[in-house]
């Protein structure tokens, strides 16, 4: 627990003390023939309350964790069961006197009969607060077992995406060297332009994308540069038709989520001889903070000799469900000779 927490905590409960002794002393209330009117009440309230803190704090910080949950139990009731009576008979004892100061009772009364009837209430208030104690125990430490819980859980979870993350770029890479590979010798201009833009891709991988969430427009701007590089790859080869828009410019988006699936469609995209068949439909619109990707390819069986996804879609499937859980629906289908990907996210 930080200091700020703990800070917080203390007050808290000093503040519940104080509360509860203004609330009994600044009220017409009598107990025992203690009123407020005299001032009796006050001051026998302060040291019995104190008692009840004390009983309560000692089974918090030394009684429970010491014994009770170390498994010495016969020790803990020992214990327990000697301070409650130990304390109750001390707070009778100086009831005894105070009600004997403020000539409450009178000396020739019986005071056995009147410790008594007192030692029985102060017991029922002491008994209360142990148990309070005993039980408030159990519930800071499952609260902070729980705080431990999700911090680890979510340390695990950055741990993973960086993992995820750093996964990307050599799968990006690769795919990128591979393509300006099969240029070269064949179309040694176009080669050269399309390492140019691959350079520009890599350094927003490297450099711009470092951060958990990055501006949407910066996101989408790169997604586009990646669909004009491979139409300057695959050239008339392929009928492709993209389209983005988006409302809100200042919206964030964990970086490189949507890549992988534009990178899967030219990946898997059809062989055929007519390049009309050999289509790619892409549509990424934002609209009411909710970010629509759309994607549709041909494939033929060419294609189809190597499983679709692999290494980046298997990735940004998990790093979808570590961001964005039951914020994001994915739909992938496979039918008529097409593959489509739905995928909505809620950037909220």
């Amino acid at each position: 627990m930080s200091k700020r927490k703990l800070y917080i905590l203390v007050f808290i409960h000093l503040l519940f003390w104080a509360l509860n002794y203004l609330y009994i002393t600044n009220g017409n209330l009598t107990w025992m023939g203690f009123d407020n009117n005299s001032g009796s009440l006050g001051i026998a309230y302060g040291y019995g309350m104190f008692f009840n803190a004390f009983l309560c704090y000692i089974q918090v910080f030394w009684l429970v964790p010491a014994f009770f949950i170390k498994h010495k139990k016969l020790t803990f009731w020992l214990y327990s069961l000697l301070l409650l009576f130990v304390i109750t008979f001390f707070e009778t004892y100086l009831d005894i006197q105070t009600l004997l100061h403020f000539e409450i009772i009178n000396v020739h009364v019986s005071k056995l009969l009147i410790g008594a009837s007192v030692f029985i209430q102060n017991l029922i208030f002491h008994v209360f607060y142990s148990i309070f104690g005993f039980f408030y125990h159990f519930l800071f430490a499952y609260r902070n077992a729980e705080r431990a819980k999700q911090e680890l859980l979510k340390e695990t979870h950055q741990t993973e995406l960086k993992y995820l993350k750093a996964q990307l770029n050599p799968h990006f890479l690769f795919n990128g060297i591979n393509s300006v590979y099969h240029l070269i010798g064949n179309n040694n201009k176009l080669a050269k332009d399309t390492l140019l833009q691959f350079s520009d891709l890599l350094r927003y991988q490297l450099y711009e994308s470092n951060e958990a969430f990055i501006n949407l427009d910066k996101e989408l701007e790169y997604v586009s540069q990646y669909i004009r590089l491979e139409a300057i790859r695959k050239g008339d080869d392929i009928s492709l038709t993209y389209d983005i828009n988006f409302e809100s410019s200042s919206l964030k988006i964990a970086p490189l989520l949507l890549t992988p699936f534009v990178e899967n469609a030219f990946k898997h995209n059809s062989h055929y001889d007519e390049s009309e068949k050999n289509s790619i439909e892409i549509k990424i619109q934002e609209e009411e903070q909710k970010l629509t990707l759309y994607v549709n390819n041909s494939t033929d069986i060419v294609s189809q000799q190597q499983p679709f996804g692999g290494v980046g879609l298997a990735n940004v499937k998990r790093r979808l469900d570590l961001l964005y859980p039951n914020k994001h629906t994915l739909t992938q289908t496979e039918e008529n000779g097409f593959y489509k990907v739905h995928l909505i996210i809620d950037i909220s």
